[in-house]
């Protein structure tokens, strides 16, 4: 059975929205608290990017099965200018916002899978998947 379940990433009340979904749904699976954290900063992170430089967009949260293992995966999607340089932006420390940069190599960190996809002019796409312990 898919579960997938999407938050409409428009302010920055979105972002706190998208982080309590995956909390949720976290827990739901039987994740600990320290993978929670993890989860909701991973999607703090990319709701916020999405918040920030493309406008608007969408965070959906995936209840994701393969084998025996189950886990979560965030899919973070907008139709913003895209990212020109991926290789860069996958660089520690940095950053186009002043931020910390711990950005998408944080998120990277954090979960198990990291794909991202990017499109200049069209958007972006982030897929990033935690597997239950």
């Amino acid at each position: 059975m898919e579960f997938q379940s999407c938050v409409k990433i428009i302010n920055e009340w979105d972002i706190v929205a998208a982080r309590q979904l995956g909390r949720n749904v976290a827990k739901e699976l039987g994740f600990g608290s320290v993978d929670q954290a993890r989860i909701t900063t991973a999607i703090s992170e990319l709701a916020r990017n999405i918040y920030l430089y493309a406008g608007q967009g969408k965070v959906c949260i995936e209840k994701v099965y393969e084998g025996n293992k189950a886990g979560l995966k965030i899919i973070a999607t907008d139709e913003g200018p895209g990212i020109q340089d991926i290789r860069k932006v996958m660089e520690d420390g940095y950053t186009t916002s002043g931020g910390l940069g711990a950005g998408l190599p944080g998120v990277k960190r954090l979960m198990d899978e990291f794909d991202i996809d990017s499109v200049p002019g069209k958007g972006t796409d982030i897929k990033a998947t935690k597997w239950l312990r």
